[in-house]
């Protein structure tokens, strides 16, 4: 089980995009939206590579990162977290919360069931 900061997620969802990066990479994606610089990535992803989520390879002129978790895996796992956390592992709760809220639009109601049915198809 890997524990991805908000920064270390930003990283893992563009190497999820497109992989391999460089540092000079990611940090030219980064720098306008985050001001992220050089070194700043580059402690990010000792951390992450200590943490097991990336590795790289010695490329021709620079390091070429991948990401060692598959995303699927980390949504997962951090929806699990946080619906244990917030609602008690209880997705009718949240889910509830977020109507009591009318916080879900017509089209995200629409996913929801269409989600159901194919839960319910699929346990017949």
């Amino acid at each position: 089980m890997i524990k991805l900061s908000e920064s270390e997620w930003k990283v893992m969802s563009l190497l999820w995009d497109e992989a391999p990066r460089t540092i000079m990479q990611i940090t030219n994606f980064f720098k306008e939206s985050t001001g992220w610089t050089k070194h700043t990535v580059m402690t990010f992803l000792r951390r992450m590579e200590e943490k097991g989520a990336v590795h790289f390879e010695e490329g021709e002129r620079a390091k070429l990162y991948y990401p060692d978790i598959e995303k699927t895996d980390a949504v997962i796992q951090e929806t699990e977290e946080f619906l244990d956390k917030v609602f008690g592992g209880r997705m009718g709760l949240m889910l509830n919360t977020m109507v009591e809220k009318k916080a879900l639009s017509k089209e995200e109601i629409e996913e929801l069931y269409e989600i159901l049915k194919r839960a319910e198809e699929e346990t017949l």
